[in-house]
């Protein structure tokens, strides 16, 4: 009888996911089937090449695995635009000898939403995130992957929830 039950529950929450009462990214009702991402240029002084390209990628991964609209490259029913701002590198803590004991990469990009089928989603917002790794060590090679990787997956969750789970 337990396992009627447990069975019954399971089909209960793939139906409600389904028919869009519920999902399980907490995004409600998305009024739109495709969406698009432009390039984001690198605007920012301070250049580090391919995260523009980078960006750009985890971003429209993020959109396709949480949710189920289509990758369109031109007329999307959202459009997200931008370009990164800022890339900067600072020393954050400092060793009695003068020397950076702990730095901070810290990035910012602009993004401009715009829902053509409801206008008052549309926004355009800055949003940064930064990643702190210790000062011996240079910002290359696995260092940098690793903060450009969490960097972007903080920013890229920050950007879905502002613009399609609406936190």
């Amino acid at each position: 009888m337990k396992k009627i039950y447990s069975l019954f529950a399971l089909l209960s929450l793939f139906m409600l996911s389904g028919c869009s009462v519920y999902n399980f990214t907490g995004t409600g009702k998305i009024d739109a089937k495709t969406f698009q991402v432009n390039f984001f240029q690198n605007n920012a002084d301070l250049i580090e090449p391919g995260i523009d390209r980078t960006f750009t990628l985890a971003l429209q991964d993020l959109i396709m695995n949480q949710t189920n609209l289509n990758l369109v490259s031109n007329s999307g029913d959202l459009v997200y635009e931008g370009e990164i701002t800022d890339y900067r590198i600072t020393p954050m803590t400092a060793t009695a000898d003068q020397q950076a004991a702990q730095n901070r990469l810290s990035i910012r990009v602009n993004v401009r939403f715009t829902n053509k089928r409801k206008e008052t989603d549309d926004f355009e917002k800055s949003f940064e995130f930064y990643y702190d790794f210790p000062g011996r060590d240079l910002p290359t090679g696995s260092v940098l992957n690793e903060a450009i990787r969490v960097i972007f997956e903080r920013i890229t969750q920050d950007i879905f929830n502002q613009s399609l789970a609406k936190w």
